[in-house]
Parts: C-alpha cells; structure tokens; sequence
C-alpha cells in the first residue's frame, strides 16, 4: 500500500512537473510539454551549476548536448558524410553518392542561440542527410564556434569566412557543385548568420559567385524590441521562452547578464537612447510592417525614459551584422530570392515576418512559410524520438522549396 501511495505521489508530481497550459493550437502539445521538461532540467541543472562556480552555464548544456545528440560522420550507401573545414571552420560534408555531375550545394548554419548545438548534432545530421538525399546536392553544415568562449562578431566573422570558401572555385570544383544554384540556410541563431552572410556577399563586388537563395528557419533577427506581438503572445511557450532569448542575446554579444531585465523592459530602447535612430526604429516598427492578423490587439511598448548607455555599451544591439532586420533598404534589395519559415507559437515569429516584408519592400522574391500549430524549433524534431507532425510538414516543405528554387 505505501509503495503504490509513494508510486502515485510521485507520478502526480512528474505529471505536475511536464504539465503546462499551452494554446490550443499547437501541435502535439504533450510531445511540446515532455520536451519542454527535459529542456527546463538542463536549464535548471545548468544555472545551479553556475551558481555555485562549478562551470559555465551554456558549457554543462553543451556537454548534456554532445553526450546525447552528439554523432561520428556515418556515410549510407547513397550520401557520403565527412568532417572538413571551410576556411578554416570546422563543417561537416554530406555529399550524394554517384556519378560525378554538377549538383546542387547548401550551405547551413545550425541553430542555438550562438551559443548551444552544433552541426554534428543527430538532429542536423539527419536533415542535412535528407537534403543531400531528396535535393541530390552538396550539403555544407558550420561548426562555427559558440559563446561564452566566443562572442560577436566571431560567429559572425566564422560564417562569413565559410562562405566566402563555399563560393570559391576551388571549392565548387571540387565537390561538382554548380556555381548558379548555390543556397545560404539556417535556423534560429543560424538563420541569422544566413541573413547576415547574405546581405554581406551580396554587397561584395569581388565575388565571381553568388548565393542564388536564402532560406531562413525562424530566424532571429533584432534585439531592440522585446515586446512584438509574438514576444507578448509566446512569451511562456515552450522551447524558446522570452527570458531565454534576451539571455542569448547577451551571451552573444558579450554584455553583462545583469542588463536582461533591462531588455525584457524594453529600457535598452527606450527614447531617450540617443544611439537608436528614428530610421533604425522604422525598420522593426511592427505596426507598420505585420498585417493585422499578426497585430492582433496587442499594443507596442516603448519607454520614454530607459536605462541610459546601454547602445553604447553594447554596441552590437544596432550592428546590422548581428541583427539584420536592420539593413538599409538597398542592402535588402541586393539578396537573394528568399524563403522565410515562421511560427506562430514562437517568440520570433514577428523577426521572420518583419523580415520577409522588409525583403519585398526592397524588390526581392520572398515566399512566407507560416505554421499555425508550429513552435520555435519544430522543424529538427521530424524524426524520433520526438517526432512532430509540424516538424514533418515543415521540413517537407523546406526541402521541396530548394528543390523548386535552386
């Protein structure tokens, strides 16, 4: 009798633990919420961990990462898998078996906030796999180095050196690549590097080759604004809660993890930051940019008053190459065709969708791809164990876009 009473105590508390109201449109929300609780475990293990001095936070995640998502280069008998470098930058080459022809080639950027994951992950492993496999291309995905040891613009400057070698001749001789069908890819802290290496080459007048696309993957693109619709509306939805992001966003940028209440307060672009310009404000001005579907009834939060020198401080908050959204119109205007992916259910939601308008505004072919029941990440959990139908759909999708386009 006591062990089946200590049996239901202590299921009533897992249950209590894993459960968490979620909205009602969000695929497999039970799925969400198990991960949800492994996810906040780590997070929880990691910040006592940091607490007491033992280590670095974002380190004893990556160690949890690498001993469980963490996989050697395993070639198939259709796509051959090996671990190089580009320029320099560790990337991992998932190459189609076969006659030697010009084939297609990706470049990708993983996701995790610059500072978690890597291209060696089971996860991208195995979408970099199927893209090789369903594209018949050449697909590069960068190690590139993570904070707290690096910060931007490292990662920053680690992307843009892949790239540059990704579209050398030498390269693309190498691999049988075709120089006119070339993508730049990524997802979340990825997909901002690829938005950022995009409007970097295209700008770059000494390139004999060029990325013919972008595809972004709920990209993270600004951190002036920490109340967009989508911040307000997810900002206790699982996986990417909005503590979280302002969090990474420190991390990257080499701040004081003191200043994320003052993110969160929106105080570090309060008006009276002289750094941030009327122009600059215009470019993420969601009430202009996001149709009213998205707006919903939410209402912008922008303080009068702020904590003062915070831009200063920290300059990155208004460097175009750590947040793209903030390009000037011209720059946008010289990218390649884009295909944006975003999520309803995702505090980023409202980068993506900013993004993709200020891309058409400029001239430049953007398709949207928007999931109703989908949540920040959902496209890398389209294989067991966490299999997602939203992650299925969205990386079907993902993957028939490159093939129409490239």
């Amino acid at each position: 009798m006591r062990l089946r009473l200590a049996g239901a105590v202590l299921l009533a508390a897992a249950a209590y633990y894993v459960y968490l109201p979620l909205p009602s449109g969000v695929s497999e929300p039970w799925k969400l919420m198990l991960l949800d609780a492994l996810f906040r475990s780590f997070m929880r293990a990691s910040d006592a961990a940091h607490s007491l001095g033992v280590c670095h936070r974002v380190r004893l995640l990556n160690r949890v990462v690498s001993w469980v998502e963490v996989i050697e280069a395993r070639s198939s008998p259709t796509v051959k898998v090996t671990d190089s470098t580009l320029g320099g930058v560790p990337t991992r080459v998932f190459q189609p078996n076969g006659d030697s022809r010009l084939r297609r080639g990706v470049l990708y950027f993983h996701g995790g906030g610059w500072a978690l994951g890597s291209a060696k992950m089971r996860s991208y492993d195995l979408l970099c796999r199927k893209m090789a496999e369903d594209l018949d291309a050449v697909i590069m995905s960068v190690e590139y180095r993570l904070a707290p040891e690096a910060v931007f613009p490292d990662q920053y400057h680690d992307a843009v050196v892949a790239s540059q070698a990704f579209l050398s001749a030498e390269l693309l001789q190498q691999y049988d690549i075709d120089p006119e069908r070339l993508c730049v890819s990524g997802d979340s802290a990825g997909g901002n590097l690829a938005a950022a290496v995009a409007q970097e080459l295209s700008l770059d007048d000494s390139l004999q080759v060029k990325f013919k696309a972008q595809a972004l993957i709920y990209p993270v693109l600004q951190a002036l604004d920490f109340h967009t619709p989508s911040y307000q509306q997810n900002q206790a939805v699982p996986i990417l809660y909005r503590p979280y992001m302002a969090r990474f966003w420190l991390q990257y940028l080499g701040a004081d993890s003191s200043l994320e209440p003052v993110l969160l307060a929106n105080n570090h672009s309060a008006l009276d930051q002289r750094a941030i310009s009327a122009a600059t404000r215009s470019k993420l001005n969601w009430t202009a940019l996001l149709p009213a579907e998205r707006k919903k009834n939410f209402k912008p939060v922008v303080e009068e008053k702020g904590s003062p020198g915070v831009v200063g401080a920290v300059p990155g908050l208004i460097d175009v190459r750590a947040a793209p959204l903030l390009a000037e119109q011209e720059v946008l205007g010289k990218t390649p065709k884009a295909y944006v992916m975003t999520c309803e259910f995702d505090v980023l939601r409202d980068d993506g969708l900013m993004y993709g308008r200020r891309l058409q505004d400029a001239g430049v072919e953007v398709t949207s791809d928007h999931y109703e029941d989908g949540f920040h990440g959902c496209m890398v959990f389209a294989n067991l164990p966490m299999m997602s139908s939203v992650g299925q759909r969205s990386m079907r999708n993902y993957i028939r876009w490159l093939d129409q386009n490239l």
